[in-house]
């Protein structure tokens, strides 16, 4: 039996980067779990690759037939946007790992969707301030950068995974990235003890 790993953390704690580097190494054989959105595709996305475009019918064609596994739902100018995971073909535990990344929600919705022994956190930690200097020195190099949404982000991580809701979620060990490889091979080395603990 395969198990998801599940990786979270706060904005700009490197979990972006640490999701690819992981899912690059051949000898993990991790896979993908893609997620559905009903917002519209962007210049540069495909179909199948960042998401499967979706809408709000089938979305409710889904939950009639209780395939979603979990779904957020935003409030844009444009309306109302739905990011969900699906229980479909892709995702066969019976012969495969899975690496995910998302929010602290999702993973309990995950986690109690398929059972706590299939799906396993990677929650990522980095001390606040050097969070928030990596935060404000990546939001310098844009184009248009946005100090005020940067503010707001770092303030809404500081609730969303407070040191409450990570003991409810029962997340207890963290892997610091102070060090990016060096998390990295402490992660690798998790992976992999319990996917000889399940195969």
């Amino acid at each position: 039996m395969g198990k998801i790993f599940y990786i979270m953390g706060k904005s700009s704690s490197g979990k972006d980067t640490i999701y690819k580097r992981l899912l690059e190494n051949p000898t993990l054989c991790l896979n993908r779990i893609i997620p559905y959105t009903t917002r519209p595709i962007r210049e540069g996305e495909h179909e199948n690759v960042e998401y499967h475009f979706s809408t709000v019918e089938e979305l409710e064609r889904l939950k009639k037939e209780q395939r979603i596994i979990e779904c957020r739902s935003y409030h844009t100018i444009h309306g109302i946007w739905h990011y969900f995971t699906v229980k479909d073909s892709q995702i066969t535990l019976e012969n495969k790992d899975f690496l995910t990344i998302g929010t602290l929600q999702s993973y309990q919705k995950t986690r109690d969707y398929f059972g706590a022994d299939w799906v396993l956190p990677i929650y990522i930690e980095v001390e606040d301030g050097e969070r928030l200097f990596r935060a404000l020195l990546r939001e310098r190099a844009q184009k248009h950068p946005k100090y005020e949404e940067l503010c707001r982000r770092f303030l809404a991580d500081s609730q969303d995974f407070s040191t409450q809701n990570l003991a409810q979620a029962g997340i207890y060990s963290f892997f610091y990235n102070h060090q990016l490889e060096e998390c990295i091979r402490e992660i690798e080395k998790f992976i992999s003890q319990n996917r000889e603990a399940a195969h």
